[in-house]
């Protein structure tokens, strides 16, 4: 086995996508030449443990600066003395660049508009190392020979929770502080904030520190944002042409969809719609449109006299026209007192017989006998009814 005498981590020395790497080979001397770059701190590791570490500079090792190591190996003292360990060296850098995004969106109700939205949210996030002796604790067993750990790398690692977070604090801020979707994008700086600091208790576990954190975008499909458009447009012409000039508009949308769906009857109206607007003034018009939504109530609202055939509301109880009654008298049930159509046989609330009550009177003795009795069963006078 060669004993090396210079340590030192050539590659990618300016760039800032690795985090840690594992230099090749477990033995050394005292004597031999450690040399770490900016940005960099070299440690010695013995049995899994951090022992000695170097920030940037040239060293020659000896057991004057590798103290820690030498009482655990027992070095002896003069010339070169091998011994083994392995040696890390770390990443001191910030790395501002990482980017992450929800993987699928976030379904909720907005809740201004009450339409359900499909949220998705993306941005950056910065980082550096806070505790070299916690990173290589927790990921030295995972690292092998000649293994260069990066930052993407690692955040693979946190992918889970760092995504969980940022849905749960987009939904906090939408639905707890009811803030639509729309709005959302004025409080990005303040829902960035608080998910670094939520997020950064996970990093500090494992001696990463989140050095900032972005949303850039919080988004949502164009057919979602269509649902919203029209709800806005309608608003827009409630707001600008008041409350009954919206209603009327409303009614004539209404008309003009059915003369286009049904034809007949609906093309009736239209017709008429038309009509008004050709022969009266637009004050008119309104007026007239007004009867003829009335005038075309549906059937179940209406009562028909039985003697002039006139149409009257169906809270009518005489004819307006002729005067004739066209509502029938009910029959009240002699349980629950309560008022049934006319002809009814049972009651339609508590489900007593009806025609048991209506019973034949004896002129002569007063006697109370079945309705179908044609005789007096106590006298045996004749009965009318």
């Amino acid at each position: 086995m060669a004993l090396i005498d210079r340590i030192k981590w050539d590659g990618m020395l300016n760039n800032a996508e690795w985090l840690v790497y594992r230099y090749p080979g477990e033995a050394f001397v005292t004597g031999s030449q450690l040399i770490v770059g900016e940005g960099q701190v070299a440690v010695f590791v013995k049995g899994g443990q951090a022992l000695d570490y170097f920030t940037a500079g040239t060293y020659t090792l000896s057991t004057a600066n590798i103290p820690l190591l030498a009482k655990f190996i027992n070095m002896p003292f003069g010339g070169k003395t091998p011994f083994t360990a392995e040696i890390y060296f770390i990443n001191k850098t910030s790395k501002l660049d990482i980017t992450w995004g929800t993987i699928d969106p976030i379904q909720l109700i907005d809740p201004k508009y009450h339409i359900k939205l499909r949220v998705r949210a993306f941005g950056q996030i910065g980082m550096k190392v806070a505790d070299y002796r916690v990173l290589l604790t927790e990921l030295i067993g995972a690292m092998r020979q000649r293994d260069v750990v990066n930052y993407g790398k690692m955040l693979n690692y946190f992918k889970g929770i760092l995504i969980m977070k940022v849905k749960t604090l987009i939904a906090q801020a939408i639905i707890k502080n009811k803030v639509s979707a729309l709005e959302i994008s004025a409080s990005l700086e303040t829902i960035s904030d608080y998910c670094q600091e939520e997020i950064g208790e996970e990093f500090d576990r494992f001696g990463l520190k989140v050095v900032n954190f972005f949303i850039q975008s919080i988004n949502f499909p164009d057919e979602d944002f269509d649902e919203i458009n029209r709800i806005l447009g309608e608003k827009a012409s409630f707001d600008i042409i008041g409350d009954q000039r919206y209603v009327t508009k409303r009614s004539f949308d209404t008309m003009d969809l059915a003369a286009a769906n049904e034809g007949g009857t609906a093309g009736a109206f239209t017709g008429a719609g038309m009509g008004l607007g050709l022969g009266v003034s637009m004050g008119g018009a309104m007026g007239g449109l007004t009867s003829n939504i009335t005038t075309a109530a549906p059937a179940g609202n209406q009562k028909t006299c039985p003697e002039c055939n006139a149409v009257n509301p169906a809270s009518a109880v005489f004819c307006a026209a002729c005067g004739a009654r066209v509502t029938q008298e009910g029959v009240k049930c002699p349980d629950c007192e309560y008022e049934n159509q006319a002809g009814s046989k049972f009651c339609i609330s508590c489900g007593a017989a009806l025609t048991q009550t209506q019973t034949n009177k004896c002129e002569k003795c007063g006697e109370e006998n079945e309705p179908n009795a044609k005789f007096c069963r106590n006298c045996g006078t004749k009965l009318e009814g």
